[in-house]
């Protein structure tokens, strides 16, 4: 049986959100998935429909989710479905929603430099399928500062500053490039390269967002093998969505 994804993108045209919807319909056409893309949060209603996917990938920028939007997301995920996404489409998607900001791992906060500031990426050495075999690359393009949740494993990072702010007298330090997490039974994957798509185009970065997508939409199976596939309920109180 073919696997199954859903694209959500919109939001802020500046992330050129419908290329790379684009770029990853065609990732995972070619891996032989059934892709829908759509471009409204509504596709998020249907926590039934959600829970038949093997993979949702958001590349939202700076919206609102309605609470009826993300609690679908949140369950189909904790209970076995996997997400992925990079940049700013999935971790500054919802600045709001704190709830979705703990499923990402991580929320963006700044980009010294802005556009087009030089940086190096660093591959770790990890046994994590996503990053085997690739080699530290750079990037001239905006340089995440992120607030990281200590969960997330981190596959790949960058140094900071390399551009002056507030956070220079810090000093050297080390932030997360691509990371995956878990939330309940589902895989998340996301990078923080992709301000434009042409970022993609350097091998090792689109190498890697490749590799997270396809990691992230094995998830299901995973849960299916395990016998949690739809157990969600037990991770979910009054306190969240």
């Amino acid at each position: 049986m073919k696997k199954s994804a859903l694209i959500v993108w919109g939001g802020w045209d500046g992330h050129e959100p419908e290329l790379v919807a684009k770029r990853a319909r065609k990732l995972l056409l070619e891996a032989d998935f059934d892709v829908e893309v759509s471009q409204t949060l509504d596709a998020f209603l249907d926590l039934e429909k959600l829970q038949k996917l093997d993979l949702i990938v958001p590349l939202w920028t700076m919206g609102q989710i309605k609470g009826e939007q993300c609690g679908p997301v949140l369950r189909a995920v904790a209970g076995g479905v996997g997400i992925a996404g990079n940049h700013g489409g999935m971790n500054d998607a919802f600045r709001e929603n704190t709830e979705w900001q703990f499923m990402c791992g991580g929320q963006w906060v700044a980009h010294p430099g802005n556009d087009g500031t030089p940086y190096r990426v660093n591959i770790l050495n990890s046994s994590s399928p996503i990053v085997k075999d690739l080699s530290d690359f750079d990037v001239s393009s905006e340089h995440y500062y992120l607030h990281i949740d200590p969960a997330v494993e981190v596959l790949a990072s960058t140094r900071f500053p390399v551009a002056n702010g507030p956070h220079i007298t810090n000093g050297a330090m080390t932030m997360p490039v691509a990371w995956t997490k878990r939330w309940g039974w589902g895989r998340v994957f996301y990078t923080s390269l992709g301000h434009h798509d042409d970022v993609f185009n350097i091998p090792q970065a689109g190498e890697i967002f490749r590799r997270g997508l396809l990691w992230a939409a094995d998830s299901k199976a995973e849960a299916v093998k395990a016998g949690h596939a739809g157990d969600y309920e037990r991770f979910f109180s009054a306190t969240f969505t």
